[in-house]
C-alpha cells in the first residue's frame, strides 16, 4: 500500500471512529445530580424543563414570542405547590439566553441535594 493511499484512508477510518466515540453514551456512571430525572423539551422559541426526584418536582417554562418572554417556575412536593411564580419580560430572549436560564435552573435544582448532605 502506498503512502498516499494510507493517508487517504486515515480520514475514512478516523472520522467515523471519532463520531462514534462522541455520540456513544457514557459508561455506567452515577446519574447526574444524584438521582434527579431531568427532561428538557423545546417549546417553540422557548424551552421547558422538568426535574423530578421522588415526590418532588421542579418545573420551568420559558415561552418566547417576538414581543416578550414569559417565565414560569413551579416547585411541587407531592400535590402541594411550594413555589408558583411567573414573570414577564418586555423583549424576546435569545436562544442563548433561554439555554443559559434553563441550564442555571437545572443546575440550581440538582445542586440543592448536594448542599443539604453536609
Amino acid at each position: 500500500m502506498s503512502r498516499a493511499t494510507r493517508r487517504s484512508l486515515v480520514p475514512l477510518i478516523a472520522v467515523p471512529l471519532l463520531l462514534y466515540a462522541w455520540a456513544a453514551p457514557a459508561g455506567a456512571a452515577e446519574p447526574p445530580g444524584g438521582g434527579y430525572q431531568v427532561e428538557v423539551t423545546k417549546k417553540g422559541l422557548g424551552k421547558e424543563a422538568v426535574v423530578k426526584k421522588g415526590d418532588k418536582e421542579w418545573f420551568m417554562l420559558i415561552e418566547v414570542t417576538p414581543e416578550n418572554t414569559v417565565i414560569i417556575r413551579q416547585e411541587k412536593d407531592k400535590d402541594v405547590y411550594l413555589v408558583d411564580e411567573s414573570e414577564t419580560h418586555d423583549r424576546a430572549m435569545t436562544a442563548g439566553e433561554v439555554d443559559a436560564a434553563i441550564d442555571a435552573f437545572v443546575n440550581g435544582v440538582t445542586s440543592q441535594g448536594k448542599l443539604k448532605k453536609k
